[in-house]
């Protein structure tokens, strides 16, 4: 089996348990927060993907662990899977593709916009309005914002970049200019 396929049948998995936009939402977080204290503490993530630890005390690490947490029973249980079954090494890989499949499921477009200053409500409700329209489904901004690009925005969603900031037009113009 694929490397890349482990992580998306756990996650393909995870999202049929969900039966409602709800419990898609709520799956998404627990992992998401499940990732970050990860990330946090790197120690904890080694200890539980280590092969020099026993089952057991893995085990029970991370019921001391998930106690700590207010994760919902199939996310409790989803974690003691993937620790029988060797796969917490995955968890990044699986939460990734998990958030691509939720949002398949929910008809949810996430676009990634990148702005020179905060963009107000208006502008924010601007281009998600225009972004529903062009690509026919809910959009989900995720918004960041980046100073070098002088003005205008970048926008990645589905996949396509649209980079309508002043900073690259200055660019193609000096090359425009340099090219002759």
């Amino acid at each position: 089996m694929s490397i890349n396929a482990i992580p998306r049948r756990y996650a393909k998995a995870l999202v049929g348990l969900a039966e409602d936009p709800q419990r898609l939402e709520q799956f998404g977080r627990e992992l998401d927060l499940v990732g970050k204290i990860f990330a946090e503490h790197r120690q904890l993530r080694a200890m539980l993907v280590s092969p020099t630890f026993s089952l057991a005390k893995k085990k029970e690490l991370l019921a001391d662990f998930i106690g700590l947490l207010e994760l919902s029973r199939e996310g409790r249980n989803f974690l003691e899977l993937l620790l029988q079954k060797d796969r917490l090494k995955f968890l990044n890989q699986i939460t990734a593709d998990y958030h691509r499949l939720a949002d398949e499921k929910a008809g949810v477009e996430r676009a990634y916009v990148t702005s020179a200053r905060k963009l107000n409500k208006e502008q924010r409700e601007q281009i998600k309005a225009a972004l529903e329209k062009q690509t026919g489904k809910a959009v989900e901004l995720q918004l960041k914002v980046d100073s070098s690009l002088i003005g205008g925005v970048k926008t990645e969603i589905g996949g396509k970049m649209v980079d309508g900031s002043i900073l690259t037009q200055l660019k193609r113009m000096e090359d425009t200019l340099t090219k002759g």
